[in-house]
C-alpha cells in the first residue's frame, strides 16, 4: 500500500483495508467493521513510514518463536499459530490450568466491547485508531474467567514471521473476587508491521491483575496498545510498559474505578530515538469514593525522536477522599529531539488528596562529573545515569519478564549521547 495524507482519506484506508482482512470471529466485530469502513472520519497519519508501506494484499495472523528466551519459570506462554489460533509454547493446543477457564462463545459475544466502551463514556475522544483497528480485524478473541491466586503468569508472545505482518489480538479478562493474575504481553518486531494487542478486563472485588508490556519494535513498524479495565471495590490494578524501537506507537492504558475504594498502579517508560513517534494517552477516573492512583511515565528522547504524554485523571463529586499521584519524568539528549508533556487533573470533589507534576531535563554535568571524578569514563558516565533511569521502570516488570533481560536489551539500543 502506498499513500500520503492528502491523497487517501481514513474512510478509504479502512474500507480498503476491511476488504482484505478475514472474517471476524465475532458478529460483534463484524458489525464494528462495518461501521468503521462505512464512516466519515477524520485522517490518520498515514504518511508515517510503518503505514504508509504496508501492503494490505499480505497480511499474516502468525508469529514465530525462533530465537525467543526460554519461558519464566512456572509462567504459561502462549504464541499464534497459522490460523491466528493461541496455542502453547510448543505449537501444541493450550492445556489450561485450573482457575484459568475459557469463555464460551455466548460469553465472549456479551463481554466483547464493554470495558472498552465504558472507559470511552469519558474521553473527549472517544474515536481511538488502535481500537478501531482492533475492533475490525478479525482478532483472534482470547476471553478468560480467572478464579483464585496462585495461577501461573501468563505470557502471550507476539512475534512477526514475516514481513507486513497485522497482528491484532483481543483478550477479554474476568477476574472473580480475591483471584489474582499477572499478564505479560512480549512483543518483537524486526520488519514493517503492525500490531494492535487490546486487553479488556472487569476485576471483582478484592481482585489484582499486573499486566505488563514489554515491546521492542523496528523503524518501520507501528504498535497501538490499549488496555480497558473496570474495577471493582478493593481491587488491585497494575500496569508496567517499557515500549522502544517502533517507528510510531501509541499506548492507551484506561481505567474506570467504578465504585471507587481501588488502587491503581501506572508505570511506563518510553525510549524515542532516530525518528520515531511514541505516544501515551491514559485515563483514569474514580466514579466513587476512596480510590488510589500512583502514576509515573517516563520517556528518553534523542536524536530526532518524539515522545507525547497526555495522561487524564477524572476526579467528580461522588469521589471523595481519592488520593492521586501523577508524574512525567523526561530526558532530553538532543537539539532535534521533542517532548511534548501534559499531566491533566480534572477535580470536583472538595475533599481529595491530587498532585501532578512533569520534568524535562539533559543529562545533568554535576553527575557526570562526579562519577568522572571516580575514574569513570564520560561516555560510561552517561551510560550508567540512563541505566538508572530506566531501572525505574524494569524493576516494576513482573518476574515473568526476568528472561527477556529488558534492561540489558534498552542499553544495547542506545547509543549513548553525554
Amino acid at each position: 500500500m502506498t499513500a500520503n495524507a492528502t491523497g487517501l482519506d481514513r474512510s478509504s484506508w479502512l474500507s480498503r483495508l476491511c476488504e482484505h482482512l478475514p472474517q471476524p470471529s465475532t458478529h460483534r466485530s463484524g458489525q464494528r467493521r462495518h461501521n468503521l469502513a462505512t464512516a466519515t472520519l477524520p485522517s490518520p497519519r498515514l504518511e508515517h513510514a510503518s503505514l504508509r508501506h504496508l501492503d494490505l494484499a499480505a497480511l499474516h495472523q502468525r508469529t514465530s518463536l525462533s530465537g525467543l528466551p526460554g519461558a519464566g519459570p512456572g509462567a504459561l506462554r502462549l504464541s499464534l499459530d497459522a490460523a491466528g489460533g493461541w496455542v502453547d509454547g510448543k505449537g501444541r493446543p493450550v492445556a489450561w490450568p485450573a482457575g484459568l477457564e475459557p469463555m464460551a462463545a455466548a460469553e465472549i459475544e456479551a463481554a466483547l466491547g464493554r470495558a472498552a466502551e465504558r472507559c470511552a463514556q469519558h474521553q473527549r475522544d472517544a474515536r481511538r485508531l488502535g481500537q478501531e483497528l482492533n475492533d475490525i480485524s478479525a482478532g483472534p478473541v482470547l476471553g478468560l474467567k480467572v478464579r483464585g491466586a496462585g495461577l501461573p503468569a501468563l505470557e502471550l508472545v507476539l512475534q512477526p514471521a514475516a514481513a507486513h505482518a497485522w497482528l491484532a489480538p483481543r483478550v477479554l479478562l474476568q477476574l472473580e473476587a480475591n483471584s489474582r493474575l499477572e499478564l505479560l504481553w512480549s512483543l518483537r518486531c524486526n520488519s514493517t508491521a503492525v500490531l494492535l494487542p487490546t486487553l479488556e478486563a472487569e476485576l471483582g472485588e478484592g481482585a489484582s491483575l499486573h499486566e505488563a508490556l514489554l515491546a521492542q519494535g523496528h523503524g518501520t513498524a507501528s504498535l497501538f496498545a490499549t488496555s480497558a479495565i473496570l474495577q471493582g471495590r478493593h481491587s488491585d490494578y497494575r500496569r508496567t510498559g517499557v515500549v522502544w524501537g517502533w517507528g510510531l506507537s501509541r499506548e492507551e492504558p484506561r481505567v474506570v474505578q467504578v465504585q471507587g475504594a481501588a488502587g491503581t498502579s501506572l508505570r511506563g517508560l518510553a525510549v524515542a530515538r532516530d525518528d520515531s513517534l511514541l505516544d501515551t494517552h491514559s485515563l483514569v477516573r474514580f466514579e466513587g469514593p476512596d480510590g488510589r492512583l500512583d502514576q509515573c511515565h517516563q520517556a528518553l528522547a534523542d536524536n530526532a525522536g518524539r515522545s507525547v504524554f497526555n495522561g487524564s485523571v477524572q476526579v467528580p463529586r461522588p469521589a471523595q477522599g481519592t488520593d492521586a499521584a501523577q508524574l512525567s519524568r523526561n530526558l532530553l539528549l538532543s537539539d532535534h529531539a521533542r517532548i511534548d508533556t501534559k499531566p491533566e487533573l480534572e477535580i470536583v470533589a472538595d475533599d481529595v488528596k491530587c498532585t501532578h507534576g512533569a520534568t524535562i531535563s539533559r543529562l545533568r554535568d554535576d553527575e557526570l562529573f562526579y562519577l568522572q571524578s571516580r575514574g569513570i569514563s564520560r561516555h560510561q558516565a552517561a551510560r550508567l545515569l540512563q541505566r538508572g533511569f530506566f531501572d525505574a521502570v524494569v524493576r516494576q516488570l513482573p518476574a515473568v519478564a526476568a528472561p527477556w533481560s529488558p534492561l540489558q536489551a534498552l542499553l544495547g539500543a542506545s547509543e549513548v549521547r553525554p
